[in-house]
C-alpha cells in the first residue's frame, strides 16, 4: 500500500527516539514526517510552524464568518441621528 508524505523530511521512529531535538532540526523549521514501518505515523511540527498553522485557521473561520454576515440585510442610519 502506498502513501502521500505531506512534507520533505521524513524520519523513522528509531530516529525520533534516539535523538529528538536533532530530527526536528532537520526539518530546518518545516514539518516532518515520522514513518512506523515505513507508514507516515504523525507529523512533528515545530512551534512556529504550528503557531501559524493555527493563525491561518482562525483567519479562515473568520473569514466565514465575515462573509455570511456580509449576505444579512443590513439597516440604513444616518450618522447625524446617532
Amino acid at each position: 500500500m502506498s502513501f502521500q508524505i505531506l512534507t520533505d523530511v521524513v524520519a523513522s521512529i528509531s530516529e525520533l527516539k534516539a535523538n529528538p531535538m536533532k530530527v526536528v532540526a532537520s526539518g530546518e523549521g518545516m514539518p516532518i514526517a515520522v514513518l512506523n514501518r515505513n507508514e507516515p505515523a504523525f507529523y512533528c511540527i515545530p512551534a512556529k510552524a504550528y503557531e501559524a498553522m493555527m493563525d491561518l485557521i482562525e483567519d479562515k473561520e473568520l473569514l466565514v464568518l465575515a462573509r455570511s454576515r456580509m449576505e444579512e440585510e443590513s439597516i440604513k442610519v444616518n450618522l447625524d441621528d446617532l
